[in-house]
């Protein structure tokens, strides 16, 4: 936002001058007319060149859910938005979170909607976000419309942190057994190697295995790391595409275990996103439009997208999701219903409970599974790589027994 310069006077007559950002002159002109100064003169602040050097980030979800409460309860306390806005403010820790509170209450103060105001920081506020705060500025319902987001925005970061356990426990286990490799076959390999030549004996072959891998791998260690680097580039060039995502998020809903948690996570999502739109009064062709966009799967994103165009069309909702084959027959059967009955919102909103509740048993159940394997793996790859550098040993000393 530009800053002015600006000149004026109190109601005593003292004259006052300063600089302050605002998105306008005329939004200037209400904050001093509000601090009890009348503006006398007002210009420009002429632009300064600055360096920055700061990564840009966003803002944390849960800071957003605990703003979203916070404003919901002085909402309904009677508060007035700009007051709400300014408190909330004046109390946020992150700065930069803070800033776009003061910005989008200046904004405000100036005359904007609350919605119009979210729209102008997107990478905060998505789309979901800001659609149903205009369904609650429409209807008056703006402090209701606050505490659904506020909830939605909890349950869908419990379901993220639900996912990310149970991908991060296997993960760390096979980068340790990695670590742990490597710094055998770099450091402690060729130890054996030395003292099984000064031996001079003939060594089996799991052992010659084992010394051919250390070898290469100590060999062509420097070029690993550059590899592994352009390998990750070209995958993360080749998932943007549209073909590229498109096949990605296809075979990784067709994975063994993980396929099935990723279908349950994407299921729970989809209808908890939907009751949500739905119960706020956002029609049901926009709210699809709107849930395709957090699917967070291309192929699940198409199939709602193909329903939204179907039901544009004059179909039901269930009737083009069944055709996409990705639903479960249950959810097909329990939309149904709710068209029927013309409680979609709350039907919708017990298939979240049913499925977030499917993903907790389905991440344990993995996490069960994947203990047993993970143990074998390391068995078979640590164990294997000791075992084979004391063969020799075991050799020379049956020899001299």
């Amino acid at each position: 936002m530009p800053i002015y310069k600006w000149e004026g006077k109190t109601t005593k007559g003292m004259v006052k001058k300063g600089e302050l950002e605002a998105p306008n002159e005329s939004a200037l002109r209400v904050h001093l007319r509000q601090q009890g100064i009348i503006p006398t003169k007002i210009s420009p602040k002429g632009k300064e060149i600055q360096f920055s050097l700061s990564i840009k980030r966003k803002v944390k979800q849960r800071a957003i859910a605990i703003f979203t409460r916070q404003l919901a309860t002085m909402i309904d306390a009677g508060l007035p938005l700009v007051q709400s806005l300014d408190v909330l403010s004046s109390q946020q820790e992150d700065r930069m979170f803070k800033k776009i509170i003061r910005e989008i209450r200046e904004d405000v103060e100036g005359g904007s909607t609350f919605a119009g105001a979210l729209r102008k920081h997107p990478d905060t506020f998505n789309e979901l976000y800001t659609n149903l705060v205009v369904a609650g500025e429409e209807g008056g319902i703006l402090d209701n419309i606050l505490i659904r987001l506020a909830n939605y925005i909890e349950k869908a970061e419990a379901l993220k942190k639900k996912v990310k356990s149970a991908l991060v426990y296997p993960g760390v286990i096979v980068s340790v057994a990695v670590i742990v490799v490597m710094i055998l076959m770099i450091f402690v390999i060729p130890v054996f190697e030395t003292m099984f030549k000064s031996a001079g004996q003939s060594l089996p072959l799991p052992t010659l295995i084992v010394l051919s891998i250390s070898k290469f791998i100590k060999k062509y260690i420097l070029l690993f790391i550059p590899a592994l680097i352009l390998l990750v580039y070209l995958f993360r060039r080749f998932y943007r595409t549209e073909y590229g995502r498109t096949v990605v998020d296809r075979l990784l809903l067709k994975l063994p275990v993980f396929g099935i948690l990723l279908k349950k996570v994407s299921v729970a999502r989809f209808a908890r996103t939907l009751g949500t739109l739905v119960s706020s009064g956002v029609p049901i062709l926009d709210g699809l439009s709107i849930v395709s966009k957090t699917a967070g799967n291309r192929t699940i994103e198409t199939a709602i997208l193909n329903a939204r165009a179907s039901i544009r069309e004059g179909e039901t909702i269930a009737e083009p999701l069944n055709r996409s084959g990705i639903f479960p027959p249950m959810v097909i059967q329990m939309i149904s219903v709710g068209e029927s009955t013309g409680a979609l919102d709350s039907m919708l909103a017990k298939i979240a409970d049913f499925f977030e509740e499917e993903v907790d048993i389905a991440v344990g159940n993995l996490t069960s599974l994947l203990e047993p394997f993970l143990m074998i793996f390391l068995g078979v790859v640590i164990g294997g790589v000791v075992v084979s550098m004391y063969l020799p040993i075991f050799q020379m000393a049956s020899a001299i027994h």
